[in-house]
């Protein structure tokens, strides 16, 4: 009975360490639109990566644009299928048909995986002089989008806003086998980002 009850122990300290681990979130506490002054403060920029349930990451930026998080939503993406339009182009369609103005709003097209993602959003912080952006993603992805952004933007604060719900990904995570791999392989992924290994 002992060794059950170790076991069962085991598993719900690596299930709540890997669901903690994977999901940094830089707005517990705070409110619904921001607080001058804290870490809850208005930021430059909101940057949405596109990738498992794009719609769900997008409607979280815009749901943050229009509470007055940042001026700026930054969607980045390229296309699953190279024939069709970018995750970009998706995005900001979605953004737009929410009544974000077109002014608004600034796309990466060219991004295939986190660490472009990262790397062309970089050039955009530059040319806005952008020193304070809100990262958004899928719960399961937000510690390796969060190393692979913080990697290259040495003069930009990056603050974590995971998407704890949506059609990949949520609390309960470990009762399917899709959950773990999804978390087994941002594990695996995050390994080999500290060896040099991006993706």
């Amino acid at each position: 009975m002992k060794w059950f009850i170790g076991v069962v122990v085991l598993l719900v300290a690596l299930i709540v360490g890997i669901s903690v681990y994977l999901q940094p979130n830089n707005f517990i506490g705070c409110g619904e639109k921001p607080v001058g002054g804290s870490q809850c403060d208005k930021a430059d920029a909101i940057v949405v990566v596109s990738g498992g349930d794009t719609e769900a990451r997008t409607a979280a930026g815009i749901s943050l644009y229009k509470n007055g998080w940042a001026d700026y939503l930054v969607l980045s993406g390229a296309a699953f299928d190279k024939s069709g339009p970018s995750n970009a182009a998706a995005m900001k369609l979605q953004a737009e048909d929410a009544g974000v103005p077109a002014s608004a709003i600034l796309i990466d097209e060219d991004a295939a995986n986190t660490q472009q993602n990262a790397a062309n959003t970089q050039s955009i912080f530059e040319e806005n002089s952008f020193e304070d952006v809100i990262l958004v993603t899928s719960g399961y992805h937000q510690r390796r989008a969060s190393l692979e952004f913080n990697k290259g933007a040495e003069t930009v604060t990056i603050r974590n806003y995971p998407v704890l719900q949506d059609d990949d990904w949520n609390w309960y995570w470990w009762v399917t086998p899709r959950g773990w791999w999804l978390a087994g392989g941002e594990v695996a992924k995050i390994i080999a980002f500290y060896f040099g290994v991006s993706s």
